[in-house]
């Protein structure tokens, strides 16, 4: 076994178990650490087969922004999960059914599936010779589909401000700040000196 194969099945292993018990942990923090964990893993395998982007990519903004803000919020909202589980049980038969179901069409697509003899010989990732995963993808996100990608920025951007429209709300009897009147204040209007005597208070 090549050291290769041996961190394939390493990081397999772990990612798998990690999945496991993100489902299976009774107390929501560990299932978004299990989640981090898993995120982890599947870097290691990006890494493995020359895709160094996407493992970047998985470690900067899922498990440093989204998994992170996840924990954040569990956090501090300190739900009561117990409560949430109060009607699980009614739900089971249901879900056990859809579960089977995909199980099933699960195993019909593994028994039905066929490898073709040639897929070894196919080139898996053609990229250039001299040019890394990351250029190439840089090369061709900025020059084939700039367009799309600028579209694609021009909706985050809509959705941004849709957001931040939607939850301002100028509520009345609430004070702000108001720069123009901090600007022209007087020395002389923003402060009253008085003559505190011994003994005496303000």
């Amino acid at each position: 076994m090549t050291v290769a194969a041996l961190f394939f099945y390493l990081f397999a292993f772990t990612a798998i178990a990690a999945a496991i018990m993100v489902i299976f942990a009774r107390n929501p923090v560990h299932s978004v650490m299990f989640l981090i964990l898993a995120f982890v893993n599947a870097a290691g395998l990006f890494i493995l087969i020359g895709a160094e982007f996407l493992a970047m990519i998985l470690i900067v903004v899922y498990v440093g922004a989204v998994m992170v803000l996840f924990l954040f919020v569990v956090m501090m909202l300190d739900i009561d999960f117990s409560k949430l589980r109060e009607g699980l049980n009614s739900y089971l038969p249901l879900g056990a059914v859809i579960g089977l179901i995909m199980m099933t069409e699960l195993l019909m697509i593994l028994t039905s599936w066929n490898i073709d003899p040639q897929a070894a010989t196919v080139v898996a990732s053609p990229i250039p010779d001299g040019v890394t995963n990351t250029e190439a993808i840089g090369l061709l996100l900025y020059t084939r589909y700039i367009y799309f990608f600028q579209a694609a920025g021009l909706v985050l951007l809509v959705a941004m401000i849709g957001a931040i429209v939607l939850t301002l709300h100028h509520r009345p009897n609430i004070r702000r700040q108001n720069i123009e009147d901090q600007i022209a204040r007087h020395p002389h209007s923003a402060i009253e000196v008085k003559d505190v005597k011994p003994g005496q208070g303000v």
